[in-house]
């Protein structure tokens, strides 16, 4: 079913979503300082384009500069990439079939705005970190 969902999700919404991403983090790698950031973005291109099967948890080791980041993050890149989320969420859930497509679309909004302190684990280890 996982495999089923993901391809849907990838044809419907996921390779997008990624591209927004990739986008994101190319922009972030230009320059030294935001580095992490492009980082941060390329992962979560990854998870948008598979997310079925993963999910989201928070480092242990993430401190007070993965706040700071996650400040900066919000502002510059983070509200637009949520904000896709958003609005293909809302057009997934038009539709009966698309209806688990958007609510993953919503489940990816906190780490659009917050990707700086999370790990992108198997849903069958969330705990094994």
């Amino acid at each position: 079913m996982r495999t089923l969902l993901n391809l849907i999700w990838l044809v419907l919404a996921g390779f997008w979503l990624a591209v927004g991403y990739a986008v994101a983090g190319l922009i972030c790698c230009v320059l030294i300082v935001t580095i992490p950031f492009g980082i941060a973005a390329f992962r979560i291109a990854g998870y948008t384009l598979w997310p079925f099967g993963r999910t989201i948890v928070d480092k242990r080791s993430a401190g007070a500069g993965a706040v700071l980041g996650n400040i900066v993050w919000v502002i510059v890149a983070g509200w637009w990439l949520a904000l896709g989320h958003l609005v293909t969420g809302i057009a997934l859930c038009v539709s009966i079939i698309g209806i688990p497509l958007g609510v993953a679309n919503f489940k990816l909004i906190p780490i659009s705005l917050l990707p700086l302190g999370k790990d992108i684990v198997p849903t069958d280890q969330p705990f094994a970190r």
